[in-house]
């Protein structure tokens, strides 16, 4: 076996040595910065609209701020900038709004698609349907998909 081939059969898992070129952590680090800064959204609309408690407030900005912090602590561990988790989606934008670029319930002539997925939050969807994958006329995977997405209570 070349030395090339056996350095792409090995894994580097110290985190020290890694960068954003390869590896799970920065898509984890990406995915967990959306959610965090889409939970963010959610919280501002709520203290908007006079949803939360001074308690609630202070419970969720400070939980807000750890996520914050800890996402900030492993891009530093794993070599990661974290600039680099506003992924660049083409003709779709980016995944995150710049800097101080969106407040929710604000309109924006770009969106991002944090800003996409807190107005269809907002609003709510159901997606509601069937699914069935197979070959040569035999169904082998069935799904059945009903799915409310919402950050209003739903009432059952």
């Amino acid at each position: 076996m070349s030395e090339e081939e056996s350095n792409l059969s090995r894994v580097d898992l110290n985190p020290a040595s890694s960068n954003s070129d390869a590896g799970l952590a920065p898509l984890l680090l990406t995915v967990t910065e959306l959610i965090r800064q889409l939970m963010e959204a959610q919280v501002i609309r709520r203290m908007d609209a006079e949803l939360l408690t001074e308690a609630e407030l202070d419970r969720a900005g400070e939980s807000l701020q750890r996520l914050e912090e800890e996402i900030l602590r492993l891009c530093e561990i794993f070599d990661v900038d974290p600039a680099d988790l506003n992924v660049h989606l083409g003709e779709l934008g980016t995944l995150l709004p710049k800097e101080g670029g969106y407040y929710p319930g604000e309109t924006s002539d770009q969106p991002s698609i944090l800003e996409l997925l807190d107005r269809v939050l907002h609003t709510g969807v159901v997606i509601d349907g069937n699914l069935d994958l197979g070959i040569a006329q035999l169904n082998l995977i069935q799904a059945k998909l009903h799915l409310v997405l919402t950050s209003q209570p739903i009432n059952n």
